[in-house]
């Protein structure tokens, strides 16, 4: 039987300057209410669950079995909203979703509910464009995660800096990505980029979060996917890398996602 409380939660975010909604499910010996620690008195880890393209903040809890991981791995999730944003800050409307992401909701959540502080015992994962959020913010915000779950990832910074103004890629073109990621031509290098990140994080001698990355060999983000890969190898970034039938498909997600979480709690078991 699972044991869980399950809420959707409306607050308003300093970073946003609105108000925001997430989802969160959390594992309960005896549900008495908000902020009541579970039965053996340890605080949770938790995972910060992050969309794909075109999703909602309900997207993990229609097409996946989180519920049932949640419960049976005890990790607290939360699942908040990217609106096509891919997680990143857009400084020029002064909307700041990584921060948003990377801390903000981290320490609102950590008031609210009993979890853990640990950096060994925080992830942040997604899928697809919420795979790039989950790398990029994991990075940037690297004191905050231990742990990274990148599935299918979205890592488009590879195939759209310095792209051309008549450039579409059947998704999205030219005026969509330079209204999220910037001026395209210093895309490369910026923290928009997860090579500049992992960089950054190196040169200040600053531990990298554990990264488990895994895409299937018929998704069409393969090829970034394995750049990654190959990159991360090179710097001898410790990281899991899983790769094999599927494609960019709720099937393939649902089945990683559970290896991913058990990767997660044995690692920091």
């Amino acid at each position: 039987m699972i044991s869980l409380a399950t809420l959707q939660i409306n607050f308003h975010s300093k970073c946003l300057s609105r108000e925001v909604t997430f989802n969160a499910l959390l594992p309960v010996d005896l549900p008495e209410g908000l902020g009541q620690p579970v039965k053996a008195g340890e605080p949770l880890k938790a995972i910060y669950l992050l969309h794909g393209f075109s999703g909602s903040h309900n997207d993990w809890m229609n097409f996946s079995r989180i519920r049932e991981l949640s419960d049976r791995y005890q990790i607290a999730v939360f699942m908040p909203a990217g609106e096509n944003h891919f997680y990143v800050d857009d400084e020029n409307r002064d909307e700041w979703f990584g921060e948003y992401i990377g801390e903000e909701l981290v320490d609102f959540t950590r008031k609210l509910f009993p979890l853990s502080t640990k950096r060994e015992d925080t992830f942040i994962g997604g899928l697809s464009m919420g795979g790039y959020g989950a790398i990029r913010n994991g990075l940037k915000y690297a004191e905050q995660f231990g742990r990274i779950i990148a599935l299918s990832s979205a890592l488009i910074p590879y195939r759209i800096a310095n792209m051309a103004p008549d450039y579409y890629d059947g998704i999205a073109g030219y005026k969509y990505y330079i209204s999220t990621f910037g001026d395209l031509t210093q895309l490369l290098g910026s923290d928009k980029d997860p090579e500049s990140l992992v960089h950054g994080l190196k040169k200040k001698g600053l531990k990298l979060p554990e990264i488990y990355m895994a895409c299937g060999t018929e998704d069409f983000l393969l090829d970034v996917n394995r750049r990654f890969h190959e990159f991360l190898e090179q710097e001898q970034a410790g990281h899991l890398y899983v790769e094999g039938a599927g494609a960019h498909t709720w099937d393939y997600w649902d089945k990683h996602i559970e290896a991913a979480l058990k990767w997660a709690a044995e690692e920091t078991a």
